[in-house]
């Protein structure tokens, strides 16, 4: 039987970046089965300084909102660009494809949205290579 609630720290949930190829552009550490979570999905990003993420992506069903924690960079939503900032929340629609850049100092935030499995797909862009 499932507890009623979890608690984890981010820190310890493991960085899935390295094993898929992308620990040279940030770490990624995935947290919705640390968390038991069966509709929610968290993930704590932290880019490398300069870096761009590894890949655009874009889902069919989920909504999802990224909450900038430290540093600063860019967003790109389809073919617009945005500056972001510390405390800076974006909401991004299903449909929007989605890639982040950092600035100088790195860019570290956490994405939030519900889980439909299988949703995510990734989206051709030379804006990430």
């Amino acid at each position: 039987m499932r507890s009623g609630h979890t608690r984890i720290n981010l820190t310890e949930v493991e960085d899935a970046a390295p094993a898929n190829g992308f620990g040279d552009r940030w770490e990624a550490r995935v947290a919705r089965q640390d968390l038991n979570a069966e509709q929610t999905g968290v993930t704590h990003f932290r880019l490398r300084p300069g870096k761009r993420s590894p890949f655009m992506h874009r889902h069919r069903r989920a909504e999802e909102v990224y909450v900038v924690l430290r540093g600063a960079g860019r967003v790109k939503l389809d073919d617009e660009i945005l500056d972001i900032d510390a405390l800076d929340v974006v909401r991004v629609a299903p449909e929007v494809a989605r890639a982040f850049e950092a600035g100088p100092d790195g860019l570290e935030f956490i994405a939030f949205g519900p889980h439909h499995s299988g949703d995510g797909e990734p989206v051709d862009a030379s804006w990430v290579e």
